[in-house]
């Protein structure tokens, strides 16, 4: 009974505790492991992105003009997988010793640095255009994005090598908490252009009323919003986490997600411009009773496609008809367009590329060459007819 009593007690004894048998690598602290899986998820993003953006960039690719928003959409889709597959290769390689992480870890901040000012200058050039060109837009943001650069590379200094054990990986992170003003000075650029983008959208229902389900997507305010929501969550993590030591790096936890988010709503918001890129694109709706600054005015018409359907009924073919108001003998210019039309698929976003102009319900902005005064009959003008011509001999023959 003794003797195996004592050997009972022999073997409880002799259990070693795992972290001693673990190496370094496998035995890791609560939030690095964490990290690690965070890191897998960012990791995971980028390569859907990059494969599910590939039809789309090949038709952007395509198209002959390059104005800037083009030119950075390519540089992020580029730029953004490579940076965070070289980071990840130290990250997880356990033969990165800390001597090498010692002569990489600026690499990091410093790509994300010119990462988020691609993305912050996409934001900028299209708050500007969607604002018809405002002056005011263009300072306000370019000054967000001048200071964000400047905040930026300013703390590229202040960043250092986490004392990890070897083989647990390499990882930058701030000297001091104050740092956290690096993704802070992002931070407010992408809330200006949100705020912006919400308060456009919603002056658009005064010309064109929609449900706010419906304006989101047509304006991609989910992108805006996505972009600017993760990044407050890191502004979480940076300013009220507190780490438990030199060697936590909660901190940055969510720093490597919000850079390839934001990268990736930042691209969809370029491919979610409708028609042209050149000169920060169009905005789906225009004015439709005010004067430009050139004196003339802009008039607005919807499209509308025949209410005939393939086997239910004639098809229609639409006719835009332009008459001056109040001449004697008005002249009228009959256009059709319905071979504008055919060809032409149901808006999902990828007007940009996809070489359509418009849709249903689109807006066709049409300028009058008539100066306009000030105390004019607003009634005065040109007036817009769209008619529908439909084919009654083309459709009996058919039955």
């Amino acid at each position: 009974m003794s003797n195996s009593t004592g050997n009972s007690t022999d073997t409880g004894d002799s259990i070693p505790d795992l972290s001693q048998i673990l190496p370094p690598y496998l035995n890791l602290p609560p939030h690095l492991s964490a990290h690690k899986y965070f890191f897998v998820c960012t990791l995971t993003v980028a390569a859907w992105d990059t494969l599910v953006l590939s039809p789309r960039t090949w038709r952007l690719l395509r198209t002959k003009e390059w104005p800037p928003l083009k030119i950075l959409f390519h540089f992020l889709r580029i730029f953004m997988p490579v940076e965070f597959t070289i980071v990840g290769v130290a990250f997880f390689d356990t033969k990165w010793s800390q001597a090498q992480c010692s002569h990489f870890f600026l690499f990091e901040p410093i790509c994300t640095a010119i990462l988020l000012a691609a993305c912050s200058l996409v934001h900028v050039i299209r708050i500007h255009a969607i604002y018809d060109k405002s002056r005011n837009v263009l300072f306000s943001m370019g000054g967000l994005l001048a200071l964000q650069v400047v905040v930026t590379a300013i703390c590229c200094g202040f960043f250092r090598s986490t004392p990890l054990k070897e083989g647990q990986g390499c990882i930058a992170e701030p000297k001091s908490n104050w740092v956290g003003i690096y993704w802070l000075s992002a931070t407010l650029t992408f809330t200006a252009s949100f705020a912006l983008a919400v308060r456009r959208s919603l002056r658009s229902l005064e010309v064109k009323q929609l449900s706010y389900w419906k304006l989101m997507l047509r304006d991609g305010l989910n992108l805006y919003g996505a972009i600017w929501a993760v990044n407050m969550v890191n502004m979480l993590f940076w300013f009220i986490i507190t780490p438990t030591g030199p060697e936590d790096p909660v901190r940055t936890i969510v720093t490597s997600m919000a850079a390839v988010l934001t990268a990736s709503m930042s691209m969809r918001i370029i491919l979610a411009v409708r028609g042209s890129l050149a000169a920060g694109g169009a905005y789906a709706v225009s004015a439709a009773s005010h004067a430009s600054r050139s004196g003339q005015t802009t008039h607005v018409l919807s499209s509308a496609r025949g209410a005939g359907a393939p086997g239910n009924g004639p098809a229609a073919t639409p006719v835009l008809s332009l008459g001056r108001v109040g001449a004697e003998q008005p002249a009228t210019y009959a256009v059709p367009l319905g071979a504008a039309d055919k060809g032409t698929a149901d808006w999902d976003g990828k007007s940009s590329v996809g070489g359509r102009d418009q849709k249903e319900g689109d807006i066709f902005p049409v300028e009058s060459p008539v100066s306009v005064d000030a105390g004019a009959d607003p009634h005065a003008g040109v007036h817009v007819t769209v008619e529908s011509e439909t084919d009654f001999t083309g459709y009996a023959e058919k039955n």
